[in-house]
């Protein structure tokens, strides 16, 4: 197999993780949306409820991405207010770490089952049918996941390959390069399944890993600032603070990035598990320090972005 078409048989498999989230995510949302919407708008009254809510739903959901859009959407039609949607979106972020221990975890070969049974079940009556092609898209998932960790093996006998791993490994083009992929191609989920599957193969140290997951999180956030364009003002600012708590909590770490992966490798002793342990710790503490500070952040966040007046208004739905 040439250079060529080892990389785009790699991007295939990684097109069909990413169908196979999307389906997944779209299966459960028509089986459940309107139960979807009414949890997340329930959750008005705390911010530590909206703070697991979105922990649950995304890791359910398979997609932070989903999560926050659907977030946006309420937030623009009233359903909730802007100071509830903050907590829904720093626990989006702690929920897209399931993908992450389940990758690290080696669950990959599962997916076979999972199609085949999910297949089965879809020619069945509706309801049932329905749940089928959710479990068919998750299996479609795992296998996909498989076949990527398949495809990218030839490519660490490919020198150009290895060079660009090794630009990779500087803590700032990691970040850099984890924003940039996830916001490209709309699914930190890929960028962290492929890291945790390189690091499984020896080709990614996890030290340099941890980087990269550290800035999908900030690229995450560009499904929602997307979905907002043509959304009022106060679903924009929704979007817009994911990214700033994104953005904030990996200028927050960065300069003790080097401390922080190493002591979380040399304590997790597996480099893939340490992984997502890093990608677990990253986003808990963010969140939690955040939502700690809730009341004195969000007043001025209203202020920045929606006015005194708007502001007031926002706070009162």
């Amino acid at each position: 197999m040439t250079e060529l078409q080892a990389l785009f048989a790699a991007l295939s498999a990684i097109v069909l993780f990413l169908y196979g989230l999307q389906g997944f995510s779209r299966e459960l949302r028509v089986t459940g949306g309107t139960a979807l919407q009414n949890w997340l708008a329930s959750v008005t009254a705390s911010r530590w409820l909206g703070f697991t809510v979105g922990a649950v739903a995304t890791a359910i959901v398979q997609s932070s991405s989903a999560v926050t859009a659907l977030t946006a959407a309420l937030v623009d039609g009233a359903v909730i207010s802007f100071r509830a949607s903050l907590g829904v979106l720093l626990g989006s972020n702690v929920g897209t770490t399931a993908t992450a221990w389940l990758v690290s975890m080696k669950l990959t070969g599962v997916g076979p089952a999972f199609i085949v049974l999910g297949a089965c079940l879809s020619a069945l009556p509706w309801r049932v049918g329905i749940a089928g092609k959710a479990i068919f898209y998750f299996g479609l998932i795992f296998f996909a996941l498989d076949l990527i960790g398949t495809e990218l093996r030839p490519l660490r006998e490919q020198p150009a390959f290895v060079a660009w791993l090794e630009l990779a490994q500087a803590p700032w083009l990691g970040i850099l390069v984890g924003m940039v992929f996830t916001a490209l191609i709309q699914s930190s989920s890929v960028t962290t399944g492929v890291s945790i599957l390189l690091v499984q193969q020896g080709t990614l140290p996890a030290e340099a890993a941890i980087p990269i997951v550290i800035g999908a999180n900030v690229g995450s956030t560009s499904t929602a600032l997307v979905a907002s364009l043509g959304m009022g003002a106060v679903a924009r600012a929704t979007a817009t603070a994911n990214l700033l708590f994104n953005a904030a909590g990996a200028l927050i770490f960065f300069p003790f990035i080097h401390a922080f992966a190493g002591a979380v490798v040399d304590s997790a002793g597996d480099p893939s598990r340490a992984v997502a342990w890093a990608h677990l710790l990253f986003n808990v503490t963010i969140g939690l320090v955040f939502l700690v500070a809730l009341d004195a952040i969000e007043p001025r966040l209203s202020r920045w972005f929606l006015g005194p007046m708007a502001a007031r208004s926002a706070a009162r739905h």
